[in-house]
């Protein structure tokens, strides 16, 4: 969640995922006023089974250990700016 909100990026911490929203940028409709995701955290059968992070497109995102990665990739999917000083540390 941290590594989000350097990105500018909202978090909202539910029991099985992570809601990622940009509010710094409109959405595409009345549905969805702001750019978001919803990450999970699931074994990834096609990679022995390791944990990694999920879209909620289904798409695999990064390792699970492999946070700045996946926080990286999240951002850049929402539009929010990643040239923050800092970000990549």
């Amino acid at each position: 969640m941290s590594r989000l909100q350097i990105y500018g990026l909202k978090t909202v911490l539910q029991r099985r995922s992570l809601i990622v929203i940009n509010p710094n940028l409109p959405g595409c409709c009345e549905g969805a006023p702001q750019p978001a995701d919803t990450i999970t955290c699931k074994p990834r059968p096609d990679d022995g089974g390791r944990l990694w992070y999920f879209t909620s497109w289904q798409e695999p995102i990064a390792e699970a250990d492999h946070v700045v990665d996946a926080a990286l990739s999240v951002a850049t999917t929402l539009g929010a700016p990643t040239d923050q000083s800092g970000a990549g540390e």
